[in-house]
């Protein structure tokens, strides 16, 4: 089961200063949680304030598990600058085999690529692309902000399209995941694998309570 951890450092308590902390004190826990990815999600900030974050995340994230993936959202030059895993692409923007090719010229690691995705269309789009999964949005309907969601049946839908052969290299083909996003929490993740998704994200389900409780929680539903 694969937990996506999606950074918003607004969600703190404080001034910027304390939220900045807070935020990187987040991610510690969330790579001491083993949580799979963290996508630093700081859209707000400069160019250079996000790359001392990300350095920053970065540190954090490599001091406390080897496992953890770190990636940037929408910022390749800022990933590659930063060293860390990959990067995160909003929907409709660059492809993932267009960023793929652009981060191998300037470096010998493979990137992780994951994409944002709200239809099955879309999941096939950044399948076909080479990205390492889409994460797919709003499952559930978010109260807060009264969006409503696909469901979970468009879920169902955007995973089996996924398992349909297409023409990318097979490298990425075999390894490609749809993971669930939006309104997902402790009590509807296990809907979501049972619908074929490889895992959850989300920015509450993780930045909210104790993190490694939460881990602990949604991995024995996989058991």
């Amino acid at each position: 089961m694969l937990l996506y951890y999606i950074t918003n450092r607004k969600g703190f308590a404080g001034s910027a200063t304390q939220q900045r902390d807070a935020l990187l004190q987040k991610i510690a826990e969330a790579a001491h949680a083993d949580v799979d990815y963290i996508q630093l999600r700081e859209k707000d900030l400069s160019a250079r304030d996000l790359e001392d974050l990300a350095r920053d995340a970065g540190r954090a994230v490599r001091n406390n598990s080897s496992f953890t993936k770190l990636l940037i959202n929408g910022r390749t030059d800022v990933a590659l600058a930063c060293g860390a895993d990959g990067v995160h692409l909003p929907a409709a923007e660059l492809s993932a085999c267009e960023v793929r090719a652009l981060w191998m010229k300037c470096s010998d690691r493979e990137p992780l690529i994951g994409v944002s995705a709200h239809s099955a269309a879309e999941v096939r789009l950044a399948e076909s692309g080479g990205a390492n999964f889409a994460v797919l949005a709003p499952i559930f309907e978010k109260v807060r902000t009264e969006v409503k969601g696909i469901g979970i049946e468009a879920l169902r839908m955007a995973c089996a399209v996924s398992q349909t052969p297409t023409h990318i290299e097979a490298k990425y083909q075999a390894s490609f995941s749809v993971l669930a996003l939006g309104g997902v929490n402790l009590n509807n993740a296990w809907s979501c694998l049972e619908a074929g998704a490889a895992g959850v994200a989300g920015i509450r389900l993780f930045q909210s309570g104790d993190i490694f409780d939460t881990v602990r929680r949604l991995r024995a539903l996989a058991d």
